[in-house]
């Protein structure tokens, strides 16, 4: 059986806050079947730093990282530069498999998709559930999405996200067999089949006013909103120039896509939202397959919704749990979900929700988050991309 140890510490030296996270998560000393480590760190840590690091406490481990704008674990929520959290993953070899791909944009999405995906399976073909981290700046992720499931079926639970720098939509960061990179994705597949798993996802925000169309569109890149160029309708419409950075928007500039009814009273809400991490002129990079005639809202943030629907998104993972054990939980949120903005959603509340719905006789499961561009979370049966949102998965048994 596959266990799973965490830690979170906020340590300006790379190599000691490697150690501290080890030290505490393994307090009696490190397992002898330790079998891979995934880690986020906040970007005044180096990638390669820590995971240097915790090769020479652990040798012969694999390890796996990525940036973030903060993390959580058990020890709560960090969004200061120097912020580090480890999922140490320990059981039999059979039970665990980890890839990594290099070079993923946009335009190759299916391509580095699939890559990723038939090389985990072809290590496992048990795999039931998949971490994946991609990067955060010109993926199509529905395509890797579909890349993912062609090979491995609907049926695998696909969780994890993005990459992530600190909301300015400039570069973020992935670390893979001694690989620091801009453009790269791994994947980390579960094969214990004493594990259950679920997973939910929920935002809140509100869309408003009249929607903008898609009218010329490849790929993943909008082209033109409203027969103008795609930049300068979507910035005037937010009130600023068109020579705004995606710093400038990425707070303010949720995009809302209209769900379909059953869809939407699964979510909690009428709309998915979407992130823009990347414009090159007129063109804005979406972070998934965009067709024209496409209506997408600009959209509000709404707290009290923010609360409403986490405690909603916890009753529906406690009633799914029901008397088993949460083994370990996984977090992927969105960087723009909290008090690094506008001093107003205090994290820290939302993750003792968290906490304590998910707790064990008052003891706080395994746990590793980051806050990234984007997250991945099953939504009617199916393995969705989102942004904006709070993604939880939870193994239990």
């Amino acid at each position: 059986m596959l266990e799973f140890f965490s830690s979170n510490v906020r340590i300006v030296n790379s190599e000691r806050a490697a150690q501290e996270c080890i030290e505490v998560a393994f307090p009696n000393g490190v397992s002898a079947n330790c079998r891979a480590i995934i880690f986020n760190a906040t970007l005044g840590h180096k990638l390669d730093k820590v995971a240097d690091a915790l090769h020479k406490m652990i040798p012969s481990v694999p390890v796996f990282g990525a940036s973030g704008c903060g993390v959580t674990g058990r020890e709560g929520v960090g969004e200061s530069m120097n912020e580090l959290a480890i999922m140490a993953i320990c059981g039999v070899e059979k039970e665990l498999a980890s890839t990594a791909v290099s070079g993923i944009y946009g335009h190759n999405s299916y391509e580095k998709g699939l890559e990723l995906a038939q090389q985990l399976k072809k290590q496992n073909a048990g795999i039931n559930v998949i971490y994946l981290l991609c990067s955060g700046i010109d993926i199509d992720n529905s395509l890797v999405l579909k890349a993912f499931v062609n090979t491995f079926g609907e049926e695998v639970t696909i969780f994890g996200g993005t990459s992530s720098d600190n909301m300015r939509g400039v570069r973020s960061y992935q670390f893979h067999d001694n690989v620091l990179s801009e453009h790269d994705a791994w994947a980390v597949g579960f094969a214990d089949t004493t594990l259950k798993n679920i997973t939910r996802a929920t935002h809140g925000f509100t869309a408003y006013g009249e929607p903008m169309v898609v009218t010329k569109a490849e790929g993943n890149r909008i082209i033109e909103l409203n027969g103008r160029g795609a930049w300068s309708e979507y910035t005037g419409k937010l009130s600023k120039p068109s020579n705004s950075t995606c710093g400038d928007t990425i707070p303010i500039g949720a995009l809302a896509e209209e769900l379909p009814p059953e869809l939407a009273k699964e979510y909690g809400n009428q709309h998915i939202l979407r992130v823009i991490t990347k414009h090159d002129g007129e063109v804005m990079y979406y972070p998934v397959t965009v067709k024209e005639g496409l209506r997408i809202w600009l959209t509000l943030r709404d707290e009290n919704l923010i609360f409403s629907e986490q405690q909603r998104s916890l009753e529906y993972l406690k009633s799914n749990i029901g008397n088993n054990k949460p083994i370990a939980v996984f977090q992927t949120d969105c960087l723009a979900r909290g008090r690094f903005l506008f001093n107003r959603v205090v994290k820290d509340e939302i993750i003792s929700m968290m906490h304590d719905a998910l707790s064990v006789e008052g003891v706080v499961p395994s746990w590793l988050g980051n806050y990234g561009f984007g997250e991945y979370a099953r939504l009617g049966g199916k393995n969705t991309y989102h942004n904006y949102s709070t993604a939880l998965l939870v193994l239990y048994r």
